[in-house]
């Protein structure tokens, strides 16, 4: 299999956040200060080519020093979406959400419980992965998702990040044990959802979502098989009727990159068809 990589926790320098993650916000503000004018093109554009593999190097480097500790590798090929997704997203701090319409909130004493969600059809782009954790599934799926968004496709073109990145995650029915089988999931921004563009990588499939409704919940932290089997029973103690939804399949919905450990998330339930 051909594994992209993932940011994991550890020690960084200004580039990362204060626990020392790299965050896709921090890829988008990561630059150097611009080269002053020194009156010879020739030179200053070496310089500015310079500047950039500079850059990139930096950040591989990094990825690359952090992942070691956890059993992820952050293979070299990785450099050129890195730093794509830090170009060209300069100045753009807002991301297309996947669109829906709130059917319905649940509150109890001012805190709220959970909110129901019609979502409609869209395409999306899914991978499967098997790895040994929960965790190193989503963070090699969500790199390979992320060569997909940055060139590697059918038009060659950035197509913009969307939130959430989902994961579908499978439980035996007694919800207490996850299947190593993940799917993660990117969203096709508005503009390639008439025509989505093909991956090169084989294992990455555009699939049409039916319209659907869920139930949704949000919870901060990271995400491995003991919170999500915890986030699973919780939510199912706070519904009404539990039984309108899927018993078996579930989805992790990310909205800060799957290894940082404050990261937003939601667990949805599907109700049944």
């Amino acid at each position: 299999m051909d594994r992209g990589g993932c940011q994991l926790s550890g020690r960084g320098n200004d580039a990362v956040d204060r626990h020392g993650m790299i965050t896709l916000e921090d890829l988008e503000s990561f630059s150097e200060d611009p080269l002053s004018d020194s009156g010879n093109g020739s030179l200053e554009e070496e310089g500015e080519t310079m500047e950039a593999e500079d850059s990139s190097d930096r950040l591989l480097h990094y990825w690359q020093e952090v992942a070691r500790g956890h059993q992820v590798e952050v293979s070299p090929d990785m450099a050129e979406p890195i730093q794509q997704l830090s170009s060209d997203n300069q100045g753009h701090s807002q991301r297309e959400h996947v669109p829906f319409t709130l059917l319905m909130r649940k509150e109890k004493c001012g805190e709220q419980l959970y909110e129901k969600r019609h979502y409609e059809k869209g395409h999306w782009a899914c991978i499967t992965l098997h790895e040994d954790t929960y965790e190193q599934s989503i963070c090699y799926g969500f790199m390979r998702i992320m060569k997909y968004i940055c060139q590697q496709n059918s038009t060659g073109d950035y197509l913009g990040m969307t939130l959430p990145i989902v994961t579908i995650v499978r439980t035996d029915e007694n919800h207490s044990v996850i299947s190593q089988d993940v799917t993660v999931a990117y969203y096709l921004p508005i503009e390639h959802q008439a025509q989505p563009p093909q991956a090169y990588d084989n294992e990455i499939v555009i699939e049409v979502w039916p319209a659907a409704t869920v139930y949704t919940r949000g919870f901060t932290g990271p995400t491995n098989e003991v919170t999500i089997i915890n986030q699973i029973s919780a939510m199912a103690e706070l519904l009404d009727s539990p039984g309108v939804c899927a018993n078996d399949s579930f989805i992790v919905a990310g909205y800060t990159n799957p290894a940082h450990s404050h990261r937003q998330n939601e667990i949805w339930f599907l109700e049944r068809r």
